[in-house]
């Protein structure tokens, strides 16, 4: 067998792409590994040797104040952002796969444009908007920035799902005689309820750990990953900070499961 043709061989091929796939990950995930770890070992440091198991970073972390008061702040914005964002969200799209309209061609590309711009432009423009019409920063703002930066996220994903909607349930409702207001909550509402709620439980995943839009709509108060990213800054609370990074991750990621087994549940 030639070189060439051993470069090519499906075997050769499987194992270089399972290598790639460890490289991979393990490139994503270390750091976050390496987190958890010293989240729960009594090093102040993240430095070898490890020390002895503990749980007292969790507890100090968790027994602070400031930090369940930037907990709540983070729910209110992200149930906040997902109420907007649905809202709009949803009805865009109906409008999108049901309607034409004049520009219709270009505002499915520009819908797009959230999700492409990087969030600091994205914070600069919402920082503008609001010094011009002179409204304080607050967490309403940060609310209102989130919820409108991710209508793009709810649009694009129940707009996917409506694509392989089969119409014919609501053609046979409309022509029996039931009103279109009905049919939508009787008909296609239940065949997209999967796509809007994994939409929703996305866009909240993204808004509570969103730090960009958040730097530049905020006011004196501060949400969760501000805190930890101005507590990285001077240095303070390291071994507490893991603790938080750890369980903030734990339950992102169980969201982004859900997420993933609504979509597969959508699909079929």
């Amino acid at each position: 067998m030639s070189f060439s043709q051993r470069i090519h061989h499906p075997s050769t091929t499987a194992i270089g792409l399972r290598v790639y796939a460890v490289l991979l990950f393990a490139f994503l995930y270390l750091p976050l590994v390496v987190i958890a770890v010293f989240s729960v070992v009594d090093n102040t440091i993240p430095s070898l040797p490890l020390g002895s198991l503990t749980w007292k970073w969790y507890d100090e972390a968790f027994s602070n104040a400031e930090v369940w008061a930037a907990v709540r702040a983070s729910l209110t914005v992200a149930v906040g952002a997902v109420i907007i964002a649905v809202s709009l969200g949803v009805p865009g799209a109906l409008l999108v796969d049901r309607y034409s309209f004049p520009g219709k061609t270009v505002f499915q590309k520009f819908v797009l444009l959230p999700l492409i711009l990087p969030g600091v432009i994205t914070g600069v423009a919402f920082l503008t908007f609001f010094q011009m019409l002179a409204v304080p920063l607050s967490l309403g703002t940060v609310t209102l920035a989130h919820g409108t930066a991710l209508v793009s996220t709810v649009l694009t994903t129940v707009y996917a799902r409506l694509l392989r909607l089969d119409r014919s349930p609501e053609q046979a409702s409309l022509d029996l005689g039931v009103s279109p207001l009905r049919t939508f909550f009787r008909v296609t509402l239940p065949s997209i309820r999967t796509a809007i709620i994994a939409s929703g439980l996305l866009a909240f995943t993204l808004s509570f750990d969103e730090i960009p839009v958040t730097i530049f709509t905020i006011g004196s108060q501060s949400t969760l990953p501000m805190y930890i990213w101005s507590a990285l800054r001077t240095g303070a609370q390291l071994p507490q900070l893991n603790a938080i990074a750890t369980v903030v991750v734990i339950s992102g990621a169980i969201l982004v499961v859900v997420f993933a087994l609504l979509s597969r549940e959508d699909s079929r």
